[in-house]
């Protein structure tokens, strides 16, 4: 077990959602159409898709297991996150220097607001409340091993159930790392 074998799934999303709001903070303040800024979104585009993946197949069936109404909550967070893997997806398509790239930008940021509001304001505390310790711990765990493993590209059409999740994530997951390694992606 690591140093962070009791950190509860809540904290961990959560601490991704710091993460990867700071990694959007550093895209506000590059300047436009810079490799920095692309490099930038990469990033924080990657750790999106890896932190959704591991919502959808851990945080989600926890909701609706142990949260009353939790599925209506899901079902509107995974249209935000839908059109979050669309915006990133649009991204990698237009010129970075472009007023439409700067659109997207916006668009994300919104996207990405959203989500945290959602999760963090509305769907933490009630499943916080109302599911064992244990249980969240453990998703923890295996939230953090879906996000070490997952896709990091978009693919806002994926399967939307748990189950398809995983077997997707474990085809798509080695080969985007692969192809992000090969062609230096999220680097500068």
């Amino acid at each position: 077990m690591g140093s962070d074998s009791g950190i509860s799934i809540i904290e961990q999303l959560a601490a991704d959602h710091r993460r990867i709001q700071s990694l959007l903070d550093r895209v506000r303040s590059a300047p436009p159409g810079s490799d920095e800024r692309t490099s930038l979104v990469e990033q924080a585009g990657s750790s999106l898709v890896s932190h959704l993946v591991a919502e959808k197949e851990r945080l989600y069936p926890l909701v609706d297991r142990y949260v009353v109404d939790g599925d209506e909550g899901v079902d509107e967070l995974l249209a935000v996150d839908e059109r979050i893997q669309r915006t990133l997806k649009s991204l990698a398509d237009v010129p970075a220097g472009s007023e439409r790239y700067a659109h997207l930008l916006l668009c994300l940021v919104s996207g990405v607001t959203e989500h945290v509001v959602g999760l963090e304001q509305r769907l933490f505390p009630r499943l916080q409340a109302m599911s064992p310790v244990a249980v969240l711990r453990d998703a923890g765990a295996g939230a953090r091993r879906a996000e070490a493993v997952g896709p990091t590209r978009p693919r806002p059409d994926a399967p939307g159930s748990p189950a398809l999740t995983k077997l997707t994530s474990a085809v798509w997951g080695p080969w985007d790392r692969l192809r992000d390694r090969l062609g230096r992606r999220g680097l500068q």
